[in-house]
């Protein structure tokens, strides 16, 4: 018999482990509500642009790479002591969103497509509320996540 299934266990009860599934679970919760409301505003082909496209589809797969990686970023560095409870989980989350709003939309976006950093408008304001409630399902996702029992 294979070691795998015992090494893939060992792997998600150490502290990593568990940590990066947190941080995909997180992420693609907090990604896919957020999705639905980039959706109603129509911001997914703009998302798609980053790439070349236009296509909803693909700003859709892009915006959840993106949830993932952010979500890891969470998880991975700050689960151990962040990520304690749900009370304390859902306000670093909000903050977490809060900075994201500032890095992804206000600036590296912006730049990316040739457009001015900063620019505060009523996307922007959306998109806030958006990261906000990104950030605070990322962190309860990922609070429940690291709680689990193995």
């Amino acid at each position: 018999m294979s070691a795998a299934p015992a090494l893939s266990h060992h792997a998600f009860s150490t502290g990593l482990g568990r940590r990066a599934a947190a941080g995909v679970a997180g992420g693609l919760a907090g990604g896919l509500v957020f999705g639905v409301l980039m959706a109603m505003m129509g911001m997914l082909p703009v998302i798609a642009s980053l790439v070349g496209s236009s296509s909803a589809l693909t700003g859709v797969g892009i915006h959840l790479l993106i949830s993932v990686t952010i979500g890891l970023g969470l998880t991975v560095l700050f689960g151990n002591g962040l990520l304690t409870g749900y009370r304390k989980g859902a306000v670093v989350g909000l903050r977490y969103g809060i900075i994201w709003w500032v890095l992804g939309p206000l600036m590296i976006m912006p730049v990316m497509m040739g457009m001015p950093p900063f620019a505060l408008n009523l996307a922007a304001a959306l998109s806030l509320m958006g990261h906000m409630v990104y950030g605070v399902i990322l962190a309860l996702v990922a609070v429940r996540v690291l709680k689990k029992r193995v």
